[in-house]
């Protein structure tokens, strides 16, 4: 088989050299999360994508898109025409970018990562028919995630651009964002914003619930834990009808003083100690 390999340090590299030129159909076959992570990255940092088939194991993908930074990017590109999801049923032992003139297989090594790449037209063609049959017998991937678009166009909208500037500042600061001790999840790092800010508690919790971003019991119980460890505190705000609403505040004056990010990485070592 004709052979036109890549070795690169990043996923994103070979990612990049595999997509580079291509117009036609692609398909994204059993992806790593570093795969995923790559994709939403270049898509995020401007780069020109063509249209991508995410074709993925269900419980391996569900996995993955609990981390927001992942999810919301990947909501993004479904919402831009850029990437379709699907579910995988029989999963192969690599990663594949399957197209119809090469198939490409990620391959993670101690020095970095290869794209093992063929060309041979009868592998390709055979490659290509079969998971695109596969691609068209299978079931669409339900994302829960609303794209980071919407949730900062929103965020802007409903809250105000200082904390849109803090919520990407706060992203921006961490690797993952799933709660549980791998970074804060998006509700934490919402409530983080909205004290920061000193918004009221009911309204972001209600901009949650509106794009699906979280239930407002869900933003109760995690500004709850975040009284606990002491990084909020709050304060009753009187209304003219019904009970006073209450203002998030941040917890003590060295948060107060501190950077968001900051705030941030306070809070990850605090929650991570509850």
């Amino acid at each position: 088989m004709e052979q036109s390999d890549v070795h690169a340090e990043t996923h994103r590299e070979v990612l990049r050299a595999g997509l580079d030129g291509e117009t036609g159909d692609l398909l994204l076959v059993n992806p790593t999360a570093e795969t995923m992570q790559a994709a939403v990255e270049m898509y995020r940092d401007g780069e020109s994508l063509p249209a991508i088939k995410l074709f993925a194991d269900e419980e391996p993908l569900k996995a993955l898109t609990e981390d927001f930074i992942i999810a919301s990017g990947i909501a993004d590109l479904v919402d831009d025409g850029v990437f379709e999801v699907r579910t995988l049923s029989a999963v192969p032992r690599h990663s594949l970018l399957v197209t119809e003139t090469f198939v490409l297989s990620f391959v993670q090594g101690a020095a970095g990562v290869a794209g093992l790449r063929t060309t041979d037209e009868s592998f390709v063609a055979d490659t290509y028919e079969e998971y695109s049959q596969r691609w068209a017998d299978a079931e669409v991937f339900s994302l829960r995630t609303p794209p980071l678009s919407h949730v900062r166009e929103t965020l802007e909208e409903d809250i105000g651009p200082e904390a849109v500037e803090d919520f990407d500042r706060i992203l921006d600061s961490l690797d993952t964002a799933k709660g549980d001790g791998e970074g804060l999840d998006e509700v934490t790092i919402s409530l983080l914003v909205a004290a920061n800010n000193g918004e009221l508690l009911y309204d972001i919790s209600r901009w949650g619930e509106d794009i699906r971003l979280a239930s407002k019991a869900t933003f109760s119980r995690n500004k709850n834990l975040l009284e606990e460890a002491g990084l909020i505190d709050t304060e009753k705000v009187p209304i003219d009808i019904g009970r006073p609403r209450l203002r998030l505040l941040l917890g003590d004056s060295s948060l107060e003083a501190a950077e968001i990010e900051e705030v941030a990485a306070e809070a990850e070592q605090r929650l991570d100690s509850v």
